[in-house]
């Protein structure tokens, strides 16, 4: 059985995630940072560690998602 924790985003970066994931595949906010979460850490693991360039890719997807400032 897969154990869970949580993970808190502020309530108006919730509401823009509802927004952009309706009409997709993706269920709930859940099923799109798994999505996103999964998709980063495999890219690691395929490449090995991350270059300063790659992480700095991903930190600015990441903030124009509105995951990071």
């Amino acid at each position: 059985m897969t154990e869970y924790t949580t993970v808190s985003i502020p309530k108006d970066l919730a509401v823009r995630v509802e927004d952009t994931i309706e009409g997709t595949s993706f269920s709930s906010t859940s099923d799109l940072v798994r999505f996103l979460l999964r998709s980063i850490v495999i890219q690691h693991q395929r490449q090995g560690e991350l270059s300063e360039a790659e992480f700095e890719e991903i930190a600015q997807q990441l903030r124009d998602l509105g995951y990071l400032k």
